[in-house]
């Protein structure tokens, strides 16, 4: 056995040793609302790709991108640090002068929903342009595509929409509209890996599609998250855009890919200027580390179990919550989806005879976290005020959804023990 063997060999047995199993007492141990799920084989690619001591992108982001990518049923997968940077870089690539007469130009229009999180949005007002607010329906918490008709505008350019907490938007009619308009497609599947709608799953839908591996998701890297595309351009761009705004697209540690790398002539730089120092945007470093990519890797073979994890607690908490209707608004999948649960939205009924934050503060009394939906109404969250963003209607679900809604967790960590002591919190409360 070599040495690098042996130590990968102890790294599984300290793995299994510090972070067996713990048995759930009620009342005492957390039910969180998300979580990473792990174990020896995740630990072990870890250090392995430690010991190669590559510590930007390496063999383990490139391998990690074409199995997403296999999987997701999508052409390209570009890794980048957050999910929150792949929103960034899906938008910022859209800018981009080589796009013509498609490129999204400052005070251009981008329609998306304020019920949602932050980073879906802040990439729009960071590229200058203008979002249009529409609002959702109640209860899939996603885009009312009764509005998409209203807010469109002369300057609109590009949808932007979440599928939120894992519930897929109504694709079929968000891409019926931009494909009738002419308009770019992006969807945030953040919280969203592994639902379907029509059989298909989402982030193969739009122009581009983000994902992040934030802990709390479907996979984690710790940190991390990708772009997708099936258009070759566009994750050309997203590299460039990702990649300090360079014009080269060699990999690393990689020269001379075009063939010309002295022999091109571009702005108004010298012929020859060498290409790998030759910039054709404004961008950024958001690159992740190969020891990321590598955890990412491991976690990649439990995803469709995860998957199933979180659609069995989405479906033992849904119908454990019934016999309370009269209080709660429960969740629905929208018409021809799956969902990929990220999580359980519960909005609390005006004529329940408890508020929203009588509930929270009585489950998490009982150590069962909970989570507002994100931003509630982000138009009136305090880093918007003053912001250049237009409004459709009143805006009514969405703050029902900042009043009203909470959700708690369905992620892979909670077991069946813990599902019936969250009914049973809820009984409690029922009964008070």
């Amino acid at each position: 056995m070599s040495l690098r063997e042996e130590i990968l060999r102890l790294v599984e047995r300290y793995c299994a040793e510090t972070y067996a199993a713990r048995p759930f007492v009620a009342g005492e141990s957390p039910v969180p609302v998300a979580g990473r799920v792990f174990d020896g084989a995740e630990m072990g690619l870890l250090v392995d790709s430690a010991l190669d001591f590559w510590l930007t992108t390496g063999r383990f982001a490139d391998r990690f991108e074409h199995e997403f990518a296999r999987w997701t049923g999508v052409r390209e997968c570009v890794l980048v640090n957050s999910g929150s940077s792949a929103n960034l870089l899906a938008v910022s690539a859209l800018t981009s002068p080589k796009l013509g007469a498609r490129r999204l130009n400052p005070g251009d229009e981008v329609i998306t929903v304020a019920a949602g999180f932050p980073t879906t949005v802040n990439p729009i007002f960071q590229n200058g342009l203008t979002p249009v607010f529409v609002d959702v329906t109640v209860p899939t918490y996603n885009v009312d595509v009764a509005q998409l008709d209203a807010a469109l505008s002369p300057r609109t350019r590009a949808v932007m929409l979440a599928h939120t907490l894992g519930n897929p938007f109504d694709l079929e009619a968000v891409s019926a509209f931009t494909k009738k308009h002419g308009l770019w497609l992006i969807e945030d599947c953040c919280d969203a890996v592994g639902s379907t709608y029509q059989g298909r799953k989402v982030g193969t839908w739009g122009d581009l599609a983000t994902t992040s591996f934030y802990p709390a998701h479907h996979i984690t890297m710790g940190e991390g998250g990708s772009v997708l595309t099936n258009q070759p351009l566009l994750r050309t761009l997203v590299e460039s855009f990702r990649d300090w705004g360079r014009d080269c697209w060699c990999e690393p540690g990689k020269d001379n890919t075009c063939g010309k790398r002295f022999d091109w002539q571009l702005g108004g730089l010298p012929h020859g200027y060498d290409h790998k120092y030759t910039y054709s945007h404004i961008g950024y470093n958001l690159k992740l580390t190969d020891m990321q990519a590598a955890v990412g890797v491991a976690q990649l073979q439990k995803l469709d179990g995860f998957i199933a994890a979180r659609r069995r607690n989405f479906r033992a908490l849904y119908e454990g919550l019934r016999e309370f209707a009269e209080f709660f608004v429960l969740p629905e999948a929208t018409p021809g989806s799956d969902p990929s649960w990220f999580g359980f939205p519960i909005g609390v009924r005006e004529q329940a005879p408890f508020t929203r934050n009588r509930v929270i503060r009585h489950l998490e009394q009982r150590k069962i976290a909970t989570r507002l939906l994100f931003g509630g109404n982000l138009a009136r969250q305090p880093a918007y005020q003053g912001a250049a963003y237009r409004v459709v209607g009143d805006l009514a679900n969405t703050d029902f959804v900042m009043d009203r809604v909470f959700w708690i967790g369905v992620f892979p960590g909670i077991t069946e023990p813990m599902v019936e002591y969250i009914l049973d919190a809820f009984r409690s409360l029922a009964a008070a």
